[in-house]
């Protein structure tokens, strides 16, 4: 298995390479050698899942590659690992970080800038005998749109900032990982996801949370919540609000999770289905349940977990729910561009 790891890591980087230097003319060509004919891609709202090299190429890379010019991939984390989820033995890669470019074009209905724009990502990737068969790629949309001016939310409760990676800068694993170390990792996750799997029992949030995570723990939070430091304040600023905001939930899985050295992580399509009590991030209650799709990255620091970085879904989120976050800030766009007019 580790060979096939450093392979399907190999493949996934030198796709990463060709598709960045590809001109918008380029990208159907750089799919063709690396992705197979029968490509699956999930992205966020409102790409949500794509069929086909195609597709992806008409409604997704063209695009963005079109809008935001001089397309620079910044990995903060780059890994491969078996799906512990899976009995085929898949492989999967993850790369996250931010595309940053020129923002020279509308993208999605956002305003273009001129400036500098990075979006927050990650993918998993599996790769089948040497070719890239399905993707899963998250994005912070409403990150961008925050830079572009326009913020879609009501005030946020963590902090809002272009993320860092790690703190120790030991993501991006290139080379062959410790296999001890890694299934330490998954453990450790694993662990996690049960410690924090009853929101019923006699720990206070506090001490829950402390049973898996140091205590200078660092929750990047999506655009619209924010990043939290310390359990503390991310008890305060966020997990504490999460859980006060739902009635019910429902645990529908994932549809990857590994770990490769110190880091792991997973996605789901859906993770979770929640029936909002109302308050969450200014929605009202409903007897209704929606679908959380959610991407984490973990980073290990010894027996507990030290950083952890949080892709979640909210345009698809709020788009059940009535809410276009996208027509919203276009509609606000505009309205900040009749204000600055009449200043004038």
């Amino acid at each position: 298995m580790p060979q096939a790891l450093q392979d399907a890591k190999q493949c996934v980087f030198a796709f990463y390479q060709a598709l960045d230097r590809a001109t918008v003319q380029d990208v159907p060509k750089v799919l063709e050698t690396y992705c197979s004919a029968d490509y699956q891609w999930r992205g966020c709202h409102p790409f949500n899942e794509l069929e086909g090299q195609n597709a992806v190429n008409d409604q997704f890379w063209q695009p963005l590659k079109t809008s935001l010019k001089k397309l620079q991939r910044r990995q903060d984390v780059f890994m491969a690992g078996e799906n512990s989820l899976a009995s085929d033995c898949s492989v999967w890669v993850v790369s996250m970080g931010h595309l940053m470019g020129l923002f020279d074009n509308d993208w999605l209905g956002i305003a273009k800038t001129g400036r500098m724009a990075f979006l927050r990502y990650c993918e998993f990737t599996q790769v089948v005998e040497g070719k890239i068969a399905q993707s899963a790629m998250f994005m912070d949309i409403p990150g961008l749109m925050v830079q572009a001016g326009v913020n879609p939310f009501m005030p946020q409760t963590g902090a809002q900032l272009i993320q860092p990676g790690p703190m120790n800068h030991s993501g991006l694993m290139l080379d062959e990982q410790s296999a001890e170390a890694s299934a330490k990792t998954l453990s450790v996750i694993n662990q996690m996801i049960t410690d924090l799997g009853n929101w019923d029992h006699d720990l206070s949030l506090e001490e829950e949370l402390a049973l898996s995570w140091h205590d200078d723990m660092i929750w990047w939070g999506p655009t619209g919540i924010g990043a939290s430091y310390t359990i503390e304040r991310y008890a305060k600023q966020h997990s504490g609000v999460f859980r006060s905001s739902f009635s019910e939930r429902v645990f529908n899985g994932h549809v990857c999770k590994f770990a490769e050295g110190e880091f792991g992580g997973f996605f789901g399509w859906p993770n979770l289905s929640l029936k909002p009590s109302g308050g969450f991030m200014g929605l009202p209650a409903s007897d209704k349940f929606f679908d959380m799709r959610v991407i984490d990255i973990y980073r290990r620091d010894g027996d507990k977990l030290a950083e952890n970085w949080v892709f979640i879904d909210l345009l698809h989120f709020f788009h059940q729910q009535g809410v276009d976050l996208l027509a919203r800030n276009q509609y606000l766009s505009a309205e900040t561009q009749c204000d600055m007019a009449l200043r004038i």
